[in-house]
């Protein structure tokens, strides 16, 4: 997601009238946390801030585009800093490049060390330095603890961005200390329109132009992704749009009939992820209330319907699979196991 997503811009610019060193960006998945706080450190960096942000043609913008800004320090798990493209330090890079290790999805307590030495340093440009940590959650205890007493009271200038999908996996000391925003939902037609001038202009994984995906495709892409525009645009930018938006239709009588194909281009989280929205919409159907992730026309109907003990043990399985669905199961087993204790629950014996 970029800054043209209105919402976004609405954002910065509030938070840019507001004084406070660190900052506390909080929500779920797909509303741009990390969009939102890497444009508010370009802004607290820029050479020529405006009331809108940074002016997009300094030096400091720059280097922070290119990822070498010296005063902006990034506090990322190593894989995701792969995937964005920030750069590690030099003994990290090293370890990962001769296969000593795997690269960590949490943020390890080295790098935060080393961020406490960052904010040390005099600054090479500018009036601030900023330290952006995101996500937030993917601190553990003792890397958290490490950022503490800097974050609390921090050298000179300095000022943190902390931008997280879970704020409640964080440490009560972590939030206490930061001015908190929670972000904000995007109205579900503006977001479909953003969306659709998006997959527009965007390019596949391989820099060829997409395939458009047609104005239905992308509601079912924003109705699965519980209207969160960036998720549904990750999917476009896969070339996945229709393939995902079809396989999404299908998904719920698929899965009452027991068809694992219909998993098959889940991974094991993305699957688990799915099946909590089908069981938070059959949960919906059953006591009255609207689905929210998919068509109602898509849900399994029939007699008898599933009963509220079959949902509450089927809830209760999906918790449990989320907290191990990254472990290295056998893939295929897991979709399966998934697939068959969906279709028990859809398929109740005795309504109660």
């Amino acid at each position: 997601m970029s800054l043209s997503a209105p919402w976004l811009q609405t954002q910065l610019e509030s938070l840019l009238q507001q004084r406070g060193h660190a900052w506390l960006l909080a929500g779920p998945s797909g509303l741009g946390q990390f969009e939102l706080a890497l444009a508010l450190a370009r802004a607290w960096l820029c050479e020529a801030p405006t009331a809108q942000g940074a002016c997009g043609t300094c030096g400091s913008c720059h280097a922070v585009d290119v990822h070498t800004h010296a005063d902006l320090a990034v506090l990322m798990p190593e894989q995701m800093a792969l995937e964005f493209g920030w750069p590690l330090d030099e003994k990290t890079q090293d370890e990962l490049d001769s296969k000593k290790r795997k690269p960590s999805k949490e943020i390890k307590v080295d790098a935060a060390r080393n961020v406490v030495s960052f904010t040390q340093f005099t600054r090479s440009r500018g009036t601030t330095k900023v330290v952006l940590v995101f996500p937030a959650e993917r601190m553990n205890g003792i890397t958290a603890n490490t950022l503490l007493k800097t974050l609390e009271e921090p050298p000179g200038e300095v000022r943190f961005i902390l931008a997280t999908e879970a704020a409640r996996q964080l440490l009560p000391t972590i939030r206490s200390r930061c001015l908190s925003h929670g972000m904000a939902w995007p109205n579900f037609n503006d977001a479909l329109a953003w969306l659709q001038a998006a997959s527009l202009a965007g390019q596949g994984s391989d820099k060829k132009p997409l395939k458009a995906a047609t104005p239905a495709e992308l509601k079912t892409l924003l109705d699965a992704a519980g209207g969160r525009p960036a998720d549904a645009l990750a999917w476009v930018l896969n070339g996945q749009a229709a393939a995902r938006a079809q396989g999404w239709q299908a998904l719920p009588k698929a899965m009452a009939r027991g068809d694992v194909s219909a998993l098959g281009d889940f991974q094991p989280s993305e699957a688990v992820e799915a099946l909590q929205k089908l069981c938070h919409d059959v949960w919906a159907i059953k006591v009255g209330g609207q689905p929210r992730f998919f068509d109602p026309a898509d849900l399994p109907k029939g007699a008898p319907q599933p009963s509220a003990l079959a949902l509450t043990t089927w809830t209760r399985e999906l918790l449990a699979s989320a907290r191990t669905a990254e472990h290295p199961f056998n893939a295929g087993l897991m979709l399966e196991s998934l697939t068959s204790r969906a279709k028990a629950a859809l398929n109740p014996q005795q309504p109660i």
